[in-house]
């Protein structure tokens, strides 16, 4: 069978492996146009590309899917299925009716929860204790096709956006292995969702990783988590961004401090009191810095009855 494969960042190169071991032909990939990337901002080929080009996989690029000459080039191909995973571009009606068994999504939640850009970071944000991989049959809604299967994860109770991410990736790579045949014979069965059960991912943004001392220490706490690696959590120490890489709850926690409020720097961080509670901030970076123990801070720095934020 002939599959076209549509991805861009990391957690799609799993999918893309998955498609490249099996029997079938993967006749195309897509992905996004190269983007500036590091210091020197140079263009850079996004992972998924990287691998097409190792596999020898013809690459295409276009920066929308909705130009007709676009879509000409994509039945050109004569895919018999087009497997998309963390593409980043909408895919139009014309092309999701082009090939054969139409188009599967490989989506990092179990829909319909978290619909939309940034299902794990927005797990883990909302505290869920489980999440996982959707195969999703695609139509013109925004993740509301039907579930034609399903693979679930329990969360770690430390566990990062960047941790869970990686496994995930593997997850999604097993799932569309187990069921490639079936795709393409069109033998599973779908499942509607149910939109009165959904929720929404939308994009990260990099403000709202600022932490808000007002909220508890756990919300903080999952913040922390979510977005580590990017765009990480940061809270402003004096005219400075100071980034929180990780975090964890501290006890006793003294009532009587503001939020925001530095109650203790020891050996095994700062302790800030948060609006329920306190947090211990055990590995941070000061702009232009390195990553380094909060301890580190503490030694460096007298922050005793210093308010952060």
């Amino acid at each position: 069978m002939r599959i076209v494969f549509a991805g861009t960042p990391e957690f799609a190169v799993p999918s893309l492996e998955a498609l490249l071991e099996s029997p079938h032909e993967v006749v195309a990939v897509y992905t996004q146009p190269d983007r500036p990337a590091g210091r020197g901002r140079r263009l850079t080929p996004s992972p998924v590309k990287q691998r097409a080009r190792e596999a020898g996989v013809p690459v295409e690029q276009p920066g929308s899917l909705r130009d007709p000459e676009v879509q000409r080039r994509l039945a050109d191909y004569r895919p018999d299925l087009m497997v998309v995973t963390a593409y980043g571009l909408l895919l139009p009606r014309e092309v999701l009716a082009l090939p054969r068994r139409g188009c599967v999504n490989v989506h990092a939640s179990l829909l319909p929860r978290w619909r939309g850009a940034a299902p794990i970071q927005h797990a883990l944000l909302a505290g869920d204790t489980e999440t996982g991989i959707s195969l999703m049959q695609m139509e013109e809604g925004l993740d509301t096709g039907p579930v034609l299967a399903q693979a679930a994860t329990p969360i770690g109770e430390h566990e990062t956006a960047g941790e869970l991410h990686d496994r995930l990736a593997v997850l999604g790579k097993r799932l569309l292995s187990e069921h490639l045949d079936a795709l393409l014979a069109g033998s599973l069965t779908p499942v509607p969702q149910d939109d009165t059960e959904a929720t929404y991912a939308p994009k990260l943004r990099k403000e709202a990783a600022e932490l808000d001392w007002s909220r508890p220490a756990q919300a903080l706490l999952r913040a922390v988590r979510a977005y580590h690696p990017w765009p990480v959590a940061w809270t402003r120490l004096g005219t400075e961004a100071l980034r929180i890489w990780r975090a964890e709850p501290a006890e006793p926690c003294p009532r009587e401090a503001a939020p925001g409020e530095v109650v203790a720097a020891d050996r095994r961080g700062l302790v800030v009191r948060t609006g329920e509670g306190c947090l211990r901030l055990t590995e941070v970076q000061l702009p232009g810095g390195r990553r380094i123990h909060g301890r580190d801070l503490a030694n460096a720095r007298r922050l005793e009855g210093t308010r952060l934020g």
